[in-house]
Order: C-alpha cells, then sequence, then structure tokens
C-alpha cells in the first residue's frame, strides 16, 4: 500500500469542515472514515443502497438544520443588546484569583434566561483581569453574535 493510504467513497451525512457539505459524495482516507466520519454517523459509504437512502434522510437532515437555524437566528435577535456582569474576587492589584473560562460566562448567561452552549462562546484565552469584554457567540455554522461581558470586583 502507498503512503497515501486506501481511498473510499463517503456520502457525507453533515458538514464537515475541511471535507465537504452535507450530500456530497468526496474520497477521504479509509481510516478517516472508518475511525471517524462512520462511527460519528458523518458518513456513509458511498453504495448504491446507502444513495437511495441518503436521499430519503437528506430530506428530515435539511429539515432539522433550517429549524436549528431559524432558532439560532432567533437567539441571535436576542442577543444583540445582551450583556451579563460576573462579579470576582480580586488580589490587591486586581487580579483575579483564578480566571474566568467559557463554562463561567455560560453559566452567567444562564442565570439571565438565556441558554448557550459553552462550546457556542468563542474565548481565545480564558479571562484574568477586571474588564469589559465583547466576545463572539457561534450559535450555529451560519449564524454568529456577540454578548457583552462585564468582569467586576466582588
Amino acid at each position: 500500500m502507498d503512503s497515501e493510504g486506501k481511498l473510499i467513497k463517503v456520502i457525507l451525512r453533515e458538514n464537515v469542515v475541511g471535507i465537504g457539505r452535507l450530500g456530497d459524495i468526496k474520497q477521504v482516507k479509509d481510516g478517516f472514515a472508518r475511525n471517524f466520519l462512520l462511527p460519528k454517523n458523518l458518513a456513509l459509504i458511498a453504495t448504491d443502497n446507502n444513495l437511495k437512502k441518503f436521499e430519503v434522510d437528506k430530506k428530515k437532515i435539511e429539515a432539522k438544520r433550517t429549524l436549528e437555524k431559524a432558532n439560532a437566528e432567533e437567539l441571535s435577535r436576542k442577543l444583540v443588546n445582551f450583556s451579563v456582569t460576573i462579579a470576582v474576587e480580586v488580589n490587591d492589584e486586581e487580579r483575579l484569583y483564578g480566571s474566568l473560562t467559557a463554562v463561567d460566562i455560560a453559566r452567567a448567561v444562564s442565570a439571565e434566561g438565556v441558554e448557550l452552549d459553552k462550546k457556542s462562546i468563542l474565548l481565545n484565552a480564558p479571562i484574568r483581569e477586571l474588564g469589559i469584554f465583547d466576545l463572539d457567540v457561534r450559535l450555529h455554522p451560519e449564524v454568529a453574535s456577540k454578548i457583552k461581558v462585564w468582569v467586576v470586583k466582588k
């Protein structure tokens, strides 16, 4: 076998970053398909039966995606002027004991009545100081928003 490995054709059941979009038929390395795409139900091996089966599933998947995008857009509208204040303990130099992570921010946002997944909060590094932070939030692959986080002394 050559160094590239064996290639197989798969039908993508979802958008996969760097590979393709829902419904695309792509050639990928056998190991990638068997160890990642197939176990996570992101793809099917491209056989005639699977192509027929996928056409039926595709309509359901697209309807679900449309609903998810609509929900994300609605949440994005709610977040337009949304801000949350998080009071933290600080030392004499006004530095936080520890740091604020996406988990902490998601909890604070949830306490305000808005449910956000911690993975949707794009935080380059934990917050370690007082201040006002405009954070990007990825609600859906096609929908993004921002939230304002005020980190204040307790």
